[in-house]
């Protein structure tokens, strides 16, 4: 993941200190650095090229419009489209937090859903996410809607991680907390 916004720093610094077209040259090449390293190393190449095509797009667009600002509309869309699915599929009840939870802590088990109070808990996490995406990318669309392009840049790399780290703290402390907590747990019809 820090991978992925090292290109972003790079062309912040880069437009602060000079003109559009280097620091879009200086981002791609950081970004296609990170993906050949990771290819050299044999590790996994999914970030990487997710993380050069997100920098591509921004970059392309940028150079088009000839405003640095545009580089980072691409994530702002994204963001957008992530805050909107988050909150969609906490107001259907098929919260995308408990579905990755599955995969990534349960095996792929998806026993949470025969539990009224972790599916509670899964819903009021995924709104939580989804409220968080909509926020932090709201206020880079204000930015890009202003002009601000090295605000924006800021923006978005410390309305990046922080918040990010912050809601997985919360998610799994409250995860295990149910699951753990006797009293917060249905009881087991097998019992």
């Amino acid at each position: 993941m820090l991978e992925s916004s090292i290109p972003v720093l790079v062309f912040v610094l880069a437009n602060v200190i000079g003109p559009l077209r280097p620091a879009v040259i200086a981002a791609v090449a950081v970004a296609v650095v990170i993906a050949v390293i990771r290819l050299t190393q044999r590790r996994p190449v999914r970030h990487a090229v997710n993380g050069l095509l997100g920098v591509a797009i921004g970059a392309v667009i940028a150079l088009r419009t000839g405003n640095a600002r545009d580089f980072y509309l691409p994530g702002i869309i994204y963001g957008l489209a992530v805050g909107a699915a988050l909150l969609i599929s906490a107001a259907v009840r098929q919260p995308v937090v408990g579905w990755v939870w599955s995969v990534i802590a349960a095996g792929g088990r998806s026993d949470w859903r025969d539990d009224p109070r972790l599916v509670r808990v899964f819903v009021r996490l995924t709104a939580l996410w989804g409220v968080v995406w909509v926020l932090k990318v709201g206020a880079q669309a204000a930015l890009w809607a202003a002009n601000m392009d090295t605000a924006l840049g800021v923006a978005r790399l410390v309305l990046g991680y922080p918040p990010y780290a912050l809601l997985l703290v919360i998610t799994v402390w409250t995860v295990r907390r149910t699951t753990r907590d006797p009293a917060l747990r249905t009881p087991d019809p097998a019992v």
